[in-house]
């Protein structure tokens, strides 16, 4: 409760946190504003039958959900959410390991990456629409070949779900700016968060059918809150690396640390992972709809046939595993630079005890933060098939078959965004405590 009244004291922080939950209740606004020319009443109807099978549209509306993205079901114009951006970021860091000149822009500090992020948003538009016109005909083909939305519209429609997405772009950023913690996470945390009370009567409705409603929810909610203290426990594991530095003008020695987290990539990797393992499905949806080329249409009923989100087999969550993987060392090494870590301890005058400063020093910490990434690449891969691997196993057993309420992604997403508001805040405590003696 002390807690609460100290951050409601401060000014600025109450500011902050209050900003931020006005761009959440906007956002929330906007998940019920439909496409224009969008039939709701067909696609709420088409949803509601394909959910029942386990069909295309919980893919869509779980895909929807984790890239911040509204209602599907109502086709609401941010039904894509971030994807485009985020596609955008990664085209741009897989851009910056094969261009000499973006890869020197992103390693030019706070500069560089404005610059990135400049490039990033343009390159948004164009993808947004693309994007746009592939889910809209995806709609109007997959969910039972109807017009969803009508031809005449389509551009419309294309124009206004872009629309939609630049929007929680600016918002994410509005949030970064004027409130507390980074805006494009929040919104997907918020996406995700608001998502859980339907997946928990879904599952509820389950277990009650097969008269095992108790034993299946507490079970259920057991391993929901495990799984949340075991990410945040090793969200929050780093190994401390001993630095010596000789004090100026004295002869003794000051003795720090350099700590590197366990799980350096973060939720990045996860987010990457799902856009690309979801991707083959949506394409496969689209040439099965529109290719008369019986070679395309056999590959298209392979890819839905092994390789679908919505009956995940073995073969799919082995290239998520190994995907989530090569996204987690993928981005370790574009953010971390033991070379640049070795020469600022170096100018500060310190030294690894037993490693000699310089090049030997940075093998040192490249060592270490590959060994870590390979354990954090293997915990967040883990964690993202466990939902697969968790309804599997309640399929089997005799709790009978329940989704967890979050997804393995989701997760580490919650954990991460809540760390990260939580860390901010208390700085801006500390900062708010600093000020009193000036």
């Amino acid at each position: 409760m002390n807690y609460l009244v100290s951050l409601f004291k401060s000014r600025d922080l109450r500011n902050k946190i209050l900003f931020t939950l006005f761009i959440l209740l906007v956002y929330k606004v906007l998940t019920h504003v439909p496409v224009p020319g969008s039939n709701y009443a067909a696609l709420s109807q088409l949803f509601n039958q394909q959910a029942a099978a386990g069909g295309l549209a919980d893919t869509f509306s779980a895909f929807s959900a984790l890239m911040g993205g509204g209602n599907s079901e109502g086709l609401s114009f941010i039904l894509m959410g971030l994807s485009p951006y985020i596609n955008a970021s990664i085209i741009l860091q897989l851009l910056a390991v094969i261009i000499p000149k973006l890869e020197a822009i992103s390693k030019d500090g706070q500069r560089g990456q404005e610059i990135i992020n400049k490039y990033t948003r343009w390159l948004t538009v164009p993808l947004a629409l693309l994007q746009s016109y592939g889910m809209i005909l995806l709609l109007n083909t997959s969910f039972g070949g109807g017009e969803l939305v009508a031809p005449a519209m389509i551009p419309i429609a294309m124009i206004s779900v872009t629309a939609g997405s630049l929007l929680l772009l600016w918002l994410g950023e509005m949030i970064t700016e004027k409130g507390i913690g980074n805006g494009v996470s929040i919104l997907i945390f918020a996406s995700i968060v608001t998502a859980i009370p339907q997946y928990f009567i879904n599952n509820l409705s389950i277990s009650l059918e097969d008269n095992a409603a108790f034993a299946s929810i507490v079970f259920l909610l057991v391993i929901t809150v495990a799984l949340l203290l075991f990410v945040t426990w090793f969200t929050e594991a780093q190994r401390n690396i001993p630095i010596t530095y000789a004090e100026h003008g004295k002869r003794g020695m000051e003795k720090s640390n350099l700590p590197i987290r366990l799980n350096q990539a973060g939720m990045v990797p996860i987010i990457f992972g799902v856009s690309m393992v979801t991707f083959p499905s949506i394409a496969a949806n689209l040439i099965a709809a529109f290719s008369t080329n019986s070679t395309l249409r056999s590959i298209s009923d392979w890819i839905l046939a092994n390789f679908n989100p919505s009956a995940p087999n073995m073969w799919y969550q082995v290239i998520f595993f190994l995907l989530t993987m090569f996204f987690s060392y993928f981005y370790v090494s574009i953010v971390f630079h033991p070379d640049q870590v070795a020469e600022n301890i170096q100018k500060r005058g310190g030294f690894i005890p037993g490693v000699r400063p310089g090049k030997e020093t940075a093998q040192f910490i490249g060592a270490v933060s590959a060994r870590l990434t390979l354990w954090g690449g293997l915990f967040i891969a883990l964690v993202a098939i466990f939902p697969y691997v968790f309804q599997a196993f309640t399929s089997s057993s005799s709790f009978g078959s329940v989704q967890l309420l979050i997804s393995g992604a989701g997760l580490i997403i919650i954990v991460g965004v809540v760390l990260e508001v939580l860390r901010k805040i208390q700085v801006e405590l500390v900062t708010k405590d600093y000020d009193k003696f000036y």
